[in-house]
């Protein structure tokens, strides 16, 4: 950027230093909502509640099915798009 172009977008300043906070913000909560480590957690918390006879084999198995699904959207987020332009 040269200098006039800085001086004349310089009342936008504020409104870039918004955008880049909230894109900061968003790649925050993108990366803790695809982290595959709480889901492998409690799928391991779970299998030990059966063990321990907390809960039943019915309630088990809905939750592992709920947990591994989750585990799939995570894993399908990482995975590169083949429809994708890789330009």
């Amino acid at each position: 950027m040269g200098l006039l172009t800085q001086i004349a977008t310089l009342p936008l300043a504020p409104v870039r230093g918004v955008v880049w906070v909230v894109e900061r913000a968003v790649e925050a909560a993108e990366e803790h909502y695809y982290d595959p480590e709480p889901v492998e957690r409690e799928l391991v918390a779970l299998e030990q509640r059966l063990l321990a006879g907390e809960i039943d084999e019915a309630e088990f198995d809905r939750r592992e099915d709920e947990l591994l699904d989750r585990l799939e959207e995570i894993r399908a987020h990482f995975q590169p798009d083949p429809d994708r332009d890789p330009r």
